[in-house]
């Protein structure tokens, strides 16, 4: 019976390794068309009888502002450029301030957020935690800074029932994604820790201060060379 156990396990971890790969390897090339929280996203609405909003359009990194993609390394992941998946600082600052029921923005990188988003359900477990340090390694090695950038702004909520910069863009100013101003692109980047609660435009208070202090640390992140 043990053995039979082992050997269902074994061939369990041989598909789960194999078939996670070849995603990885497949988005590698290949626009990712959803996510599991566009999905869920969708479900939601339905089931508290809203209509279900959905609204995004995949661009290359060719056709993305630069401004944005600095706007979210300053906002999201300073270290980005030059980290292999994971910033060891910012986890560690995590880890003391969760001991002290305090909450810190920035723990996660932009790789990893970005394999939560295409792989990976939200919510907060040990195996999921797991899951997404694999899959952080795996695109890390397979994709590389320029692709999880990518897929990264392709693919992330920003607003509700907006996914990536281009419909994003759109929603907020009317403009494509590789027409964004500093200002604009802060604008965006300001939200993202709660995209369905602020607004890009015609901002609070709040956000308006993110925006100045985003705009500003643009200014810092140099020439983009992925």
């Amino acid at each position: 019976m043990l053995q039979k156990s082992l050997s269902w396990l074994k061939r369990l971890l041989i598909w789960f390794f194999g078939l996670s790969i070849l995603s990885v390897i497949l988005f590698r090339f290949v626009p990712v068309p959803f996510t599991p929280l566009m999905v869920v996203r969708i479900i939601e609405n339905k089931w508290d009888g809203k209509d279900a909003i959905f609204s995004h359009e995949w661009v290359p990194i060719e056709n993305i502002s630069p401004n944005l993609q600095k706007a979210v390394i300053s906002s999201e992941d300073g270290t980005f450029m030059t980290h292999h998946g994971f910033d060891f600082t910012a986890i560690k600052k995590a880890f003391k301030n969760n001991e002290k029921g305090k909450r810190l923005k920035g723990g996660s990188t932009i790789s990893q957020q970005t394999a939560k988003n295409v792989f990976l359900w939200q919510g907060r477990s040990y195996i999921r935690k797991g899951l997404e340090v694999y899959f952080t390694i795996l695109i890390e090695i397979f994709w590389g800074k320029q692709r999880i950038m990518e897929v990264y702004l392709n693919s992330i909520e920003m607003g509700n029932g907006i996914y990536g910069v281009q419909a994003a863009s759109r929603h907020w100013y009317g403009k494509n994604a590789n027409k964004l101003s500093v200002e604009q692109a802060a604008g965006i980047a300001a939200i993202l820790p709660n995209p369905r609660k602020y607004k890009a435009s015609d901002s609070s208070p709040y956000i308006n201060n993110r925006k100045i202090k985003i705009a500003k640390l643009i200014r810092y992140v140099g020439k983009l060379e992925y």
